[in-house]
Parts: C-alpha cells; sequence; structure tokens
C-alpha cells in the first residue's frame, strides 16, 4: 500500500501535464478544410507562423471565425478574399504580385544585382591599379635578390 501512495506521488506531475484540448469543428470533414485552409493563411501575432500552428488567442478566434464562414456556406477563396479585406495581404503566407508588393517579390533580386554590379566594378577597378604599377630599375633589382637568395638551413 504505502509503494502504491508513492507511485502515485511520482505519478502526478505526468498527470498534471495534461495538454489543452484542440478546438475542433463537429464535423471532421470541415474541420479538414478549415486546417487546409489555416495552413496558408499568417497568424497575425506569431508572423511566422501559419494560422493553422499558432497557439495564440487571436488565432484561435479566427480559426473559430474560418469554422463559422464555412459553416455559413462561404468557399475558401471567399473566405480569404474577407480575411485580407478584413487584415490586408499580411495575412497571406503567399501575398500576390501588384503594385504594392513589387518590392517584397523583386527588391531582393535587385539588391543582389547591386551588390554584383558593385563587386564587378570593384575588381576590374583593382586591376587596372595593380597592372599599373610599375617598379624601378632598382626595386626590380632588390626583388630578384630576395628572390634568389639561399634560405637558411638552421632555420
Amino acid at each position: 500500500m504505502k509503494y502504491l501512495l508513492v507511485l502515485l506521488i511520482c505519478l502526478l506531475p505526468a498527470f498534471s501535464y495534461a495538454g489543452q484540448a484542440k478546438d475542433l469543428a463537429e464535423d471532421p470533414v470541415l474541420e479538414k478544410r478549415m486546417v487546409a485552409l489555416a495552413q496558408n493563411l499568417r497568424c497575425l501575432v506569431c508572423q511566422n507562423e501559419s494560422l493553422a500552428s499558432s497557439r495564440s488567442d487571436l488565432a484561435k478566434d479566427l480559426r473559430q471565425e474560418v469554422r463559422e464562414k464555412m459553416k455559413s456556406g462561404m468557399s475558401d477563396q471567399q473566405i480569404v478574399d474577407f480575411l485580407v479585406s478584413k487584415y490586408g495581404d499580411f495575412v497571406l503566407f503567399d501575398p500576390p504580385v501588384k503594385k504594392d508588393t513589387l518590392l517584397l517579390w523583386y527588391g531582393p533580386f535587385a539588391l543582389l544585382m547591386i551588390g554584383l554590379i558593385g563587386l564587378v566594378i570593384q575588381l576590374r577597378k583593382r586591376k587596372t591599379q595593380i597592372s599599373e604599377v610599375v617598379l624601378s630599375a632598382e626595386d626590380a633589382q632588390r626583388a630578384a635578390a630576395l628572390l634568389n637568395t639561399p634560405k637558411d638551413p638552421q632555420i
């Protein structure tokens, strides 16, 4: 009896670590559809997590709102359009290419090209600076002497 009591006391922390139940819809098909849609939506609080995997209160509210929109008969595209009109393109993990997002889509490539052009210009400038160096006769003679000096065997 004493050992059983000790065992139960030792297992008590394991029982207290019960996870929270996920908020599921009554219809598993609807829940699967909601999760698939929420995978492509960004959590507005976490910003680098999908709406489906975020545990923030806002994400829970948005998932519930998506469920309600699905129950009311809205298509996935209508729900996405609703969320974009309410929160902007930021709610999408893959924002569309349009005038407002051109810098987002093409900015990294433009910066890469500017960097490569700068590198090429710098290398060409360096090449011309190196080729313009001319040694005097005295410096050339001293360099030749240094190159032809026998090495000291004791060092």
